[in-house]
């Protein structure tokens, strides 16, 4: 199991081991259609708290320098990006922030969210 999607919490008397959530998944690459925001296009949606481990990544590495940086978010914005599609959150732009929030034991982080789902409804089916 990846150590972004789950960390052990140790064992009971069976000597099972319970498994708590960082993420729902870690995956590579985002299976939502391009959605061509801009920068000035997020910074107009307003940010909502977001449950990590609701939060699917779309990056399975990151630089551990980026995430200990002080000044990490000196040139974008404060809050992480996600995107909402067929009724998954996946967190496109953030993960560094994401990540430093669950070391500091917080579960949950303001994001913007896109919900595709609302711009793009399904087609029904025939």
């Amino acid at each position: 199991m990846d150590r972004l999607a789950g960390v052990g919490t140790g064992g009971g008397r069976s000597g099972r081991r319970s498994v708590s959530l960082i993420f729902k998944a870690v995956r590579e690459g985002r299976p939502y259609p391009e959605h061509g925001m801009s920068t000035k296009d997020w910074a107009m949606i307003p940010p909502r708290q977001i449950r990590l481990d609701t939060l699917v990544t779309t990056k399975r590495e990151l630089a551990l320098d980026a995430l200990l940086a002080d000044d990490s978010t000196f040139y974008g914005d404060l809050f992480p990006h996600a995107v909402l599609w067929h009724g998954e959150m996946y967190l496109e732009d953030g993960l560094h922030r994401a990540l430093r929030a669950a070391l500091q034991q917080r579960t949950v982080i303001h994001v913007r969210v896109l919900d595709l789902d609302a711009l793009m409804p399904a087609e029904p089916a025939r």
